[in-house]
């Protein structure tokens, strides 16, 4: 043999001795919740198994709702929070969950019924942080155990064992957590495939009228919202169901609930649906005083993707732009924690602006989609200060941000 022929097989061992080290690190990550009717609460198992298993992981409870945690080694109590030291090979920790959570209006965000139950997975599962080796990944999967009859719903695919497993993706985290909205018990739902995107709508028995108009209505918009942010996720779940659940809507990973009595299309002309769809696809949340601008671009797209789709022609639109000019003079500033009503209208009429002034100096090149792409490039926080610098990116001085919104004054 050469000494080049030599080094060559040297080279092909020590490839193929790392890439079976690499699949020896790793874990399995078992989330498995019990949930009946005849209990107010979920039972609750974290399961771990394998050589090697995280150092620790640090559970952050909401202790309300978070009960009875216990495990068979390696747990200790800390005010909200749960340090948990695992053993290998085997180790599983165990707590109760309260579904149902009224607001104070008396209606629910979270619900368990006698037929069905809807619930977020990140509320299910708390924020945990770990401590891993490097190089040491899990394999984790969300899994139901549920009464004879009752189905699921969740944002990630299934597993080949059963239809109440889910393959959790959870990328770039050191632990794969389930996130977004569930729909369990006895429901009703429909499903196709809308540019790319899995889409399924469901809905508790007798409350799935609107399933198809809904279906209807996503496969005549999310293209255009897909166009503008081409890295929206690869499956949306949208949970719908009438009182006493929120009257409202709202995101969360790959999913969103909508109210049943909400319209597709308000009386305003713009849509609470793709207001979510935006929230979805863009995954960011705003720093210090920029919530305003996670919420305007998602009210601007709300109006806009209608128009853009041909759902409202140019003079109902610019009628839309008119309305929101009216109700964005109830808000003295845009600078709020929480951004809503006129704060969110005066938000959206700044997006507007600031598209038409991109216009101008880039001869068209540019826009507020190049900015919302920008924006949720990361799927992360937001500030006013990477907004200015993006706009910069793309028009250098011509857009003054800071004097578009003291225009808005």
């Amino acid at each position: 043999m050469s000494f080049r022929s030599y080094i060559t097989s040297l080279l092909s061992l020590l490839l193929v001795t790392a890439a079976v080290s690499a699949q020896a690190a790793e874990y399995e990550l078992v989330y498995r919740a019990t949930v009946s009717p005849d209990r107010e609460v979920a039972r609750v198992e974290i399961r771990l198994q394998g050589e090697k298993l995280p150092r620790r992981l640090v559970l952050h409870l909401n202790p309300e709702r978070h009960l009875k945690l216990h495990s068979d080694a390696g747990l200790t109590l800390d005010g909200d929070r749960a340090i948990w030291k695992p053993k290998a090979p085997q180790a599983s920790l165990h707590y109760e969950f309260v579904i149902s959570e009224q607001k104070a209006s008396g209606s629910y965000d979270s619900l368990l019924t006698a037929d069905w139950a809807i619930l977020r997975s990140d509320k299910l599962i708390p924020p945990i942080t770990v401590s891993v080796a490097k190089g040491l990944n899990a394999r984790a999967q969300l899994q139901f155990e549920l009464p004879s009859g009752w189905s699921s719903a969740a944002p990630y695919a299934n597993t080949s064992e059963s239809k109440h497993h889910y393959e959790i993706v959870d990328p770039g985290r050191l632990l794969p957590r389930p996130k977004g909205w569930l729909i369990l018990g006895n429901i009703t739902s429909r499903q196709d495939i809308i540019a790319g995107v899995d889409v399924r709508v469901a809905a508790p028995a007798g409350q799935g009228e609107r399933l198809q108009d809904t279906l209807a209505f996503l496969a005549w918009t999310l293209p255009d919202v897909k166009d503008v942010f081409p890295g929206f996720p690869d499956r949306l779940l949208v949970v719908t169901a009438g009182k006493p659940m929120w009257r409202g809507g709202l995101s969360g990973t790959r999913s969103l609930f909508m109210h049943a009595d909400r319209p597709l299309i308000s009386g305003n002309r713009t849509s609470s649906m793709i207001h979510e769809l935006v929230h979805v696809a863009t995954g960011i949340n705003g720093g210090k005083d920029a919530d305003w601008i996670v919420e305007g671009l998602a009210e601007y797209y709300a109006a806009n993707i209608l128009w853009r789709s041909g759902a409202l022609s140019d003079l109902r639109y610019q009628q839309t732009l008119d309305w929101k000019e009216n109700w964005a003079r109830k808000a003295d500033t845009l600078f709020v924690k929480r951004s809503s009503g006129p704060v969110t209208a005066r938000a959206a009429l700044f997006m507007h602006r600031l598209h038409l002034a991109l216009q101008d100096p880039t001869d068209g090149a540019a826009g507020l989609d190049d900015v919302a792409r920008e924006l949720a490039r990361d799927r992360g926080r937001v500030s006013l200060a990477q907004l200015k610098q993006i706009v910069h990116a793309l028009a250098g001085a011509e857009v003054d941000v800071d004097a578009l919104i003291a225009d808005l004054e």
